[in-house]
């Protein structure tokens, strides 16, 4: 009898865990708890080097301010973000530093974060930021 209540109990702890984990990666989960570094922008017909010389845009999504911050590749920034399953929109930038620097890429990249609908994590872990059903920007995770 004791191996079956024992055999029970792990089946409901194995259960209980994935349904917890279906439902982190369905309210994006994956995208909390981490730096995200740009690594592709679309639209740009400058290399991509040449648009950020110095510094890679980066972003970080803050779950309880529902707000992400980082830098655009020059100055620092912070915008409110909408999240609703895998649908993602930004609001308008805040308040950011004002320093100048070479390649251009910071307007590229703020507006590119204006047009976006939703976000994908591929099977190699990067996070897509989608408009309509093309990923316009491609970001790696950044170790802390």
């Amino acid at each position: 009898m004791k191996k079956y209540t024992l055999a029970a109990v792990s089946v409901l702890m194995v259960l209980l865990a994935s349904c917890k984990t279906s439902k982190d990666a369905s309210s994006g989960g994956n995208l909390f708890g981490t730096t995200w570094e740009l690594e592709y922008i679309s639209g740009p017909r400058i290399a991509f080097e040449g648009l950020y010389p110095n510094k890679k845009p980066q972003i970080t999504f803050d779950q309880k301010e529902t707000k992400v911050f980082g830098n655009n590749g020059c100055n620092g920034y912070s915008a409110p973000y909408t999240l609703s399953g895998k649908s993602l929109t930004f609001g308008e930038p805040g308040p950011s530093t004002l320093m100048f620097c070479d390649g251009g890429g910071e307007q590229q990249f703020l507006q590119q974060m204006k047009k976006i609908t939703s976000y994908s994590i591929d099977k190699d872990g990067k996070l897509n930021l989608i408009q309509g059903d093309v990923p316009m920007m491609r970001f790696k995770k950044v170790a802390k």
